[in-house]
């Protein structure tokens, strides 16, 4: 159903990403949306901003607070290129986001489907609709490549 436009919202978060890897930044992009208008489009920054909770997630979540003039981000969605780690997903659920969409998997610390299923676990308050592994192997792809030229 939904399935073009996670497409088309989940490369606008990987330009985002691609910003963040030619800025030395690990790249993850997010992209909020509501009602078809982005409200936020975010990069990693946490080495620019020096910042351990200047994700992508963290500083979108922000701006479309900031849009919306509301703490609660009812009716958006949240496209992202990498599962959330679990400040992420804590922050989601603190917003209250309905949808996330995410790329490629986190074995490693992702809090969505990998380590944990903070979005979706029933003794919290808030639960969130996850569609995930859209655009996974692109999404991956550009971690990967990152990580190959930052070893050399």
């Amino acid at each position: 159903m939904h399935e073009q436009t996670d497409e088309h919202y989940l490369r606008e978060a990987l330009r985002q990403a691609a910003e963040a890897a030619a800025a030395g930044e690990v790249p993850v992009g997010a992209i909020i949306i509501a009602e078809g208008r982005v409200l936020a489009a975010a990069r990693n920054e946490r080495e620019s901003l020096r910042d351990p909770t200047a994700h992508a997630e963290m500083i979108a979540i922000t701006q479309a607070a900031q849009a919306l003039n509301a703490w609660r981000l009812e009716g958006c969605t949240l496209y992202v290129t990498l599962e959330p780690c679990p400040m992420c997903a804590g922050a989601i659920v603190q917003a209250r986001i309905p949808r996330v969409v995410y790329g490629a998997a986190d074995p490693k610390a992702g809090a969505v489907d990998s380590l944990y299923q903070i979005l979706t676990d029933d003794r919290l308050n808030h639960r969130v609709e996850v569609s995930s592994g859209v655009l996974a192997a692109e999404c991956g792809q550009v971690l990967t490549d990152f990580f190959r030229a930052r070893r050399k």
